[in-house]
């Protein structure tokens, strides 16, 4: 069961790795650019896909995590 934790973990942080971010270079550090946090922004293509696929993993993660505390605990 820890295995099968280890690899989700693994494939989270890739998948995670892959998404684009949503602000442009260095300007969200500087505070010079518009962080668009409340902008309407509509995924496509594979960033729909990528973006599904991360929020599935995390679930997994969160519901594997439970369960091995559970059973072990």
């Amino acid at each position: 069961m820890r295995i099968v934790l280890l690899v989700i973990s693994v494939l989270l942080i890739l998948i995670s790795l892959l998404q684009s971010g949503k602000s442009e270079g260095l300007s969200a550090l500087t505070g010079s650019g518009d962080l668009g946090l409340f902008q309407n922004i509509k995924e496509r293509g594979p960033e729909k896909v990528i973006s599904l696929v991360t929020m599935i993993l995390g679930i997994i993660f969160f519901v594997l995590v439970i369960v091995i505390r559970v059973i072990e605990g």
